[in-house]
């Protein structure tokens, strides 16, 4: 009995180290499989002119009823300051449409939606204190979109893109012109934010109403893709009118597959981006390639996606600019995080909510320097 119990045991680690061995040596390959669709690109047509002025478009807007506004949304036992609107904030969501079935997510997708609000009450929720928050709802590109060189990734992405060009000539119809403007967006977010900077904000009257664009979650090339956006890098923490963006990793990191997705894009000049630098903004310091311990970390945000809920927790997480340009979160931090990191210690999906507390008071900060400096 005993030598069939090691037989099994034997058995078993050998079935261990070779799923491991898989999962290491073909890691993008098995990505790829279980989330790259395989089907035809399924064209749509463009949204109706006015399509945005229906409120159902929108997963956040000001009018909406408080109780029905996910990003009006704040941590339990956090209390803000009330203070009046000062800034409008246009924020795109990162991709909730993990399904395989279709490149692009309907607009009525139960599962997506329902994604998409958690995220936003999450990852906009940071604006809310002196911020009128708009948050459209669009046809996003599926996430394995981003995970291949596929034609019909480019023409998934591109109708996702339409959409938010669409949701933001909408929003600035209805943003008050002494008001500055936030962007932000993470993930396949900030992917389309960079191109509506490059599209509707570089070389505009609308360039000197920005008071920051975060752009966090997708590298921001320093040689590609900030010339073509039309503002420069946040270089200080009590600087207007700038380009913050980071990627999370704790130690030891893995970022081939993130680099792999970076450079199978081109940048904003239509150039190769493989291989170049991109921007390192530490949300701990509201400085690029710099450096805190977890005492400058005012509070993390642990979600439970499950409840739609979540608590801060802080002086928890450090970040430091690694000179691979990732922003480096030291050994992963002992919070309930653990679901939903990504392999390589990847802290994509925390971004943001990594450095709730700081995101919001470096955003407070630029808006008011902003108010001041016009």
């Amino acid at each position: 009995m005993a030598r069939k119990f090691l037989y099994i045991i034997a058995v078993l680690l050998v079935l261990y180290i070779l799923v491991r061995l898989v999962l290491t040596f073909y890691a993008e390959d098995l990505t790829e499989m279980a989330f790259v669709p395989d089907g035809p690109f399924h064209a749509r047509p463009a949204l109706a002119d006015n399509a945005y002025d229906d409120p159902g478009m929108w997963i956040a807007r000001p009018d909406m009823a408080k109780q029905d506004n996910p990003a009006q949304w704040l941590p339990s036992g956090f209390t803000a300051q009330v203070r009046p609107t000062q800034a409008t904030v246009f924020f795109v969501h990162p991709t909730s449409y993990i399904e395989k079935g279709d490149w692009n997510a309907d607009l009525d997708d139960a599962t997506s939606r329902e994604r998409a609000d958690v995220f936003v009450k999450a990852m906009a929720s940071p604006f809310n204190g002196t911020g009128a928050i708009w948050a459209p709802r669009y046809r996003q590109a599926a996430i394995g979109a981003f995970l291949t060189d596929k034609p019909q990734a480019n023409e998934a992405i591109d109708l996702a893109y339409r959409d938010v060009l669409d949701a933001f000539d909408a929003f600035v119809a209805q943003a008050p012109e002494d008001r500055p403007i936030v962007l932000a967006g993470h993930s396949q977010g900030a992917f389309l934010l960079r191109r509506l900077l490059r599209d509707r904000i570089a070389r505009t009257p609308l360039a000197d109403r920005i008071a920051a664009a975060y752009v966090i979650g997708w590298p921001v090339s320093i040689e590609h893709d900030l010339p073509e956006m039309g503002l420069p890098a946040c270089v200080r923490a009590d600087q207007p009118g700038c380009v913050a963006s980071w990627l999370s990793v704790a130690d030891p990191a893995d970022t081939s597959m993130l680099t792999q997705a970076y450079g199978r894009r081109k940048g904003l000049d239509g150039q190769a981006v493989g291989g170049s630098a991109f921007l390192c903004f530490n949300p701990l310091t509201g400085a690029l390639d710099s450096a805190a311990d977890a005492g400058a970390n005012t509070g993390t945000l642990v979600p439970n996606f499950e409840r739609s809920t979540g608590e801060l927790v802080a002086q928890e997480v450090p970040a430091a600019c690694g000179p691979d340009h990732f922003l480096h979160i030291g050994p992963p931090p002992k919070l309930d995080l653990d679901a939903f990191v990504l392999p390589g210690n990847n802290y994509h999906v925390y971004d943001m909510t990594l450095f709730w507390a700081n995101l919001r008071a470096d955003y407070e900060r630029r808006t008011a320097a902003w108010l001041k400096a016009h």
